[in-house]
């Protein structure tokens, strides 16, 4: 037996890794957005690019995929950890606390994008299944590429960001109704369509309300339970039977895996440790994820430009316009300005990722016809690859409408409570960290705590405590808590190596945000200052200074004399920690 055989798709594998070891650091370098870069890298050596010529020059084997079926597994792997990722963001919370943009703004860009682009495919001669098909899923914009965008222009925060990222939320959830409907549609029973659909929707609904109720209950006593063990390899493998776990019940309750991956995330939303799981399972997904766009990129047949020269950039030109002219109208009807409201329309016009999963199923129902299909991933795996550049021009032409028109971006605000601005990240939640919180809440100041111990986590979340479980020592996690946007980080951890690498990772994650730390003793606040902590207090030093003071009071040392031997012993002490930047 040989390696391939004991191993599939080993070379498949191989080249996949050896391809984004190199590609993902040179995109990076580049400032290009990762999900475009595989998208190209794809079309290049995929099937309808180097790989049709493996016939000619077999040299070219080894650095090509000359068959798209090959990575399948993986690239559904993929699909699974970018819905369970969806999930995860999906809190009740914040579901509820943009109700407004999620179910008002995204329900009817949806239901105006469908229709129209469905009626323009019934009117070119598509059938209704087909047309209504097509129509909600072209409705649908990338939620990968533009949440990228958005991360590397740093606006998240921004009244664009959270209405993007609401609109984008709403078509995350509106997927899930979609695989059904195509599912539906595919069945060629007897009785009425109405009769299969009610009969289809009653078991949905039973399934995903048993697993999420079963699940609440079940999942966060068992992360709960191992989390106390302090085993980074468990909680790995916990997160990745979670999320595969849920995705196998509600394949084998004949719904799509892609839905249990969506619903296992929204379980563990709900929990504490939400951030942690976000952490973990991140590098994975990337992989994972990179993968499902390089398979993307396969079935994108450049050549059919030369075949299509003039339909196929029309239709990207029809399909950017209609759904971003809807967009722009509502963004600018709920509260942004004209010219954010622009770029905006430009921002989320493109097709999206979900185009290639509900496509693909509908082809294997024979709800599509082959021909009208491979089109229809034409027309978004190019607008896909143009998003960048639409984006940069409607940033472009909005900034220059705004500042025309005397508008600005903060005309509309978003009562996310998760957007918090200048509030304070508590790395540890001990005795320290406690009673910080508790002077932080009586001043109105917002903050978020990190705490690596289950039980204490599970304690004051109980109390309505802003507390999520994780390494305060992790970058990654720092970031999930929106330091970009943080006042000021207090460490309160006592154990000196993970303190002095968190300080490290802030400094190089964020130079000149305030980072205050406590120290056991001198050794321990001269290693946090070194390492980049604008404040260091040695506890023992201030308890011997208040023990000191206790006792000079007693012996009756006047209260100025002490007061005066007291500062100048603190200021010795404490003059190699001072920040003389």
């Amino acid at each position: 037996m040989t390696a391939h055989e004991g191993l599939p798709h080993l070379r498949e594998l191989i080249l996949f890794l050896c391809l984004s070891g190199v590609l993902i650091p040179l995109l990076q370098r580049r400032n290009i957005n990762p999900v475009l870069g595989f998208l190209a890298m794809g079309t290049l050596v995929g099937p309808y690019g180097l790989g049709r010529l493996v016939e000619y020059w077999p040299w070219l084997e080894p650095l090509t995929f000359p068959r798209v079926e090959d990575v399948a597994v993986f690239a559904e792997l993929g699909v699974i950890f970018l819905m369970f990722m969806i999930g995860l963001e999906m809190s009740i919370d914040r579901l509820w606390a943009l109700r407004r943009w999620v179910f008002g703004v995204g329900a009817l860009q949806v239901g105006l994008s469908a229709a129209v682009i469905g009626g323009l495919a019934y009117v070119f001669g598509n059938p209704v299944e087909a047309s209504v098909i097509l129509g909600l899923v072209l409705a649908f914009s990338s939620t990968a590429v533009v949440m990228q965008l958005l991360s590397f222009r740093r606006e998240l925060g921004t009244p664009l960001g959270q209405a993007s990222f609401s609109l984008l939320l709403f078509q995350d959830l509106a997927v899930v109704p979609l695989l059904v409907l195509v599912g539906l549609l595919g069945q060629h029973g007897d009785g009425s369509f109405a009769l299969q659909m009610g009969q289809a929707a009653l078991k949905g609904v039973f399934t995903i309300g048993a697993i999420y109720l079963i699940g609440r209950r079940v999942v966060q006593p068992v992360f709960h339970h191992l989390a106390a063990n302090q085993q980074s390899d468990t909680f790995m493998a916990l997160t990745l039977l979670v999320s595969l776990g849920v995705a196998a019940l509600t394949w084998a309750a004949g719904l799509s895996m892609a839905m249990g991956a969506l619903l296992a995330g929204l379980i563990i939303a709900e929990t504490e440790f939400r951030h942690a799981v976000e952490v973990t399972i991140e590098p994975f997904k990337g992989l994972l994820m990179g993968l499902f766009f390089m398979s993307v990129g396969m079935g994108i047949d450049l050549t059919e430009l030369l075949s299509r020269p003039v339909w196929l950039p029309l239709s990207v030109i029809g399909l950017v316009l209609a759904k971003g002219l809807i967009i722009a109208a509502l963004f600018r009807i709920f509260g942004l300005s004209t010219g954010r409201s622009l770029e905006g329309g430009f921002l989320l016009g493109a097709g999206g990722e979900f185009a290639f999963i509900v496509i693909g199923m509908a082809l294997s129902f024979q709800l599509l016809p082959r021909d009208v299909a491979q089109f229809m991933l034409l027309v978004v795996g190019l607008s896909m690859l143009a998003t960048p550049l639409l984006a940069r021009l409607g940033q472009t032409l909005g900034n220059a409408i705004d500042r025309r028109s005397g508008q600005h971006a903060s005309a509309m605000q978003i009562n996310d409570p998760e957007a918090m601005r200048n509030h304070v990240i508590l790395a540890g939640f001990g005795r320290v960290g406690q009673l910080v919180g508790e002077m932080l809440s009586e001043l109105g100041v917002a903050y978020c705590a990190i705490e690596s111990n289950p039980t204490l986590v599970a304690r004051y979340r109980a109390r309505g405590l802003p507390v999520v479980f994780g390494d305060a020592s992790n970058p990654e996690m720092l970031r999930r808590l929106h330091l970009d946007r943080a006042g000021a980080v207090i460490l309160t951890m006592d154990q000196t190596a993970p303190a002095v690498h968190a300080v490290r990772g802030l400094r190089s994650m964020s130079p000149d945000i305030p980072v205050l730390a406590r120290a056991r003793d001198e050794k321990h606040a001269l290693a946090l200052r070194e390492a980049g902590a604008n404040v260091v207090i040695p506890e023992t030093l201030e308890s011997s200074l208040q023990l000191a003071a206790g006792a000079l009071a007693r012996l009756g040392v006047p209260d100025e004399a002490a007061r005066m031997m007291l500062d100048r012993v603190r200021d010795n002490r404490t003059h190699p920690l001072r920040n003389t930047s």
